[in-house]
């Protein structure tokens, strides 16, 4: 089973992944993990932390000579901002720690800060705040990109690109093609295709930071190459769609997801709504004239582009404060303001693209098995045998 586990705070020593379940004698292309971790660091919006932190994987355990090998993988990436904190959190209590802590007491509406502090009987949100920060999404990047690479051994590529931020959006379908320039120019300040529309977000970002506000948006993640029949209709929680939609939803800040044109289909009839088959004897494959299902149906892939967008609320930290009350005290005082960013749309991509490349590899490996690459490789090549002779 493919799974993995991130460990690590906002502020500590550094974040760790932790990844089993990948078959022996996948390549692993460091850079592309590297490459990866800073595409999440991209985006106009970002805050300072940004540049204080260099993300790059540092490799510990489960890969040799360029290759996995059947093992559990561990990756440790860097939190350069520790040593501006070593002595506010330290792992050992020492005499005269208390006097370096920075205790949060005044939690941010629509933080984990409150809701974490009545569960864990804290009276001081820190500890809260240190892990349900969106840094620990460095590590998921870094978990997912090695599902990217195993889904490339197959030809599946997934990529991601902003479909609004604030009220400026794309409108017009979007083709594959303009996805994979807009991934491509790490310079695009929001991953948009449409450079009109992408100016028009910055201005959005800008008017934002004034303001002394947040500004969210909409991301979109294709996943091209997938085959028909990964996940299934059996039992709820092996449908496809569903373990999609948990997957980005679990992305901080993220509120809503959608898979293909679900959110329009449900306004509509469903003779506007239903993918219309039709059968290509020349590629020996059934295809669909549209793809508003999104690429599952049933729970199932049916092998056109899995399609998912997240709809991402404005962060939740705002140079103007909201309305907030005392941890201690009680009394009604301003939230706190922590360093932060004013919009994080394409960096959400980027996450939601390492979470979607891992649920795409896990149903991919529950199908096709295999404690190798060469065996998967052969359970692969005898089902799209099987699929040219349906």
């Amino acid at each position: 089973m493919l799974r993995f586990f991130t460990a690590g705070e906002s502020h500590g020593q550094a974040l760790i992944a932790w990844i089993s379940g990948l078959p022996a004698g996948v390549a692993v292309d460091v850079e592309f993990v590297n490459r990866e971790l800073h595409r999440r660091q991209l985006g106009y919006g970002r805050g300072g932390r940004q540049k204080i932190e260099k993300d790059r994987a540092d490799f510990l355990a489960g890969v040799r000579h360029g290759r996995t090998i059947g093992a559990p993988i561990a990756i440790r990436i860097e939190n350069r901002d520790w040593k501006n904190w070593e002595k506010a959190l330290p792992v050992e209590d020492a005499d005269g720690a208390e006097e370096a802590q920075r205790p949060l007491t005044s939690p941010r509406p629509g933080h984990a800060d409150l809701a974490g502090a009545l569960k864990f009987n804290l009276h001081d949100a820190r500890y809260v705040l240190e892990r349900a920060s969106a840094r620990e999404t460095a590590a998921r990047t870094a978990a997912g990109s090695l599902s990217k690479l195993l889904l490339r051994e197959f030809g599946i590529e997934v990529l991601s690109h902003t479909i609004a931020v604030g009220h400026i959006r794309v409108e017009r379908a979007v083709k594959w093609q303009e996805i994979q320039a807009a991934c491509a120019n790490l310079d695009s300040p929001l991953r948009c295709v449409d450079a009109e529309k992408e100016a028009q977000m910055k201005a959005e970002v800008d008017q934002a930071l004034r303001a002394g506000d947040s500004v969210g948006g909409i991301f979109e993640v294709v996943a091209r190459g997938v085959p028909p029949g990964l996940g299934s209709h059996a039992q709820w929680d092996e449908k496809l769609d569903g373990r999609l939609a948990r997957a980005v939803m679990s992305i901080q800040a993220v509120k809503g997801v959608e898979i293909g044109t679900g959110i329009a289909n449900a306004t509509s009839y469903g003779s506007e709504v239903q993918d219309e088959i039709r059968y290509d004897g020349g590629r020996k494959r059934f295809e669909r004239g549209s793809n508003r299902a999104g690429g599952v149906e049933g729970g199932i892939t049916n092998g056109e582009d899995v399609v998912v967008r997240g709809y991402l609320k404005p962060i939740s930290t705002l140079r103007r404060a909201l309305t907030s009350a005392n941890l201690q005290t009680k009394e009604a005082l301003k939230a706190a303001y922590e360093r932060s960013d004013i919009c994080v749309v394409p960096a959400a991509g980027v996450i939601a693209e390492a979470m979607v490349s891992h649920v795409v590899a896990e149903a991919f490996l529950e199908k096709f098995g295999g404690d190798s690459l060469e065996e998967t490789r052969r359970n692969f090549q005898g089902y799209l045998k099987q699929l040219d002779n349906f």
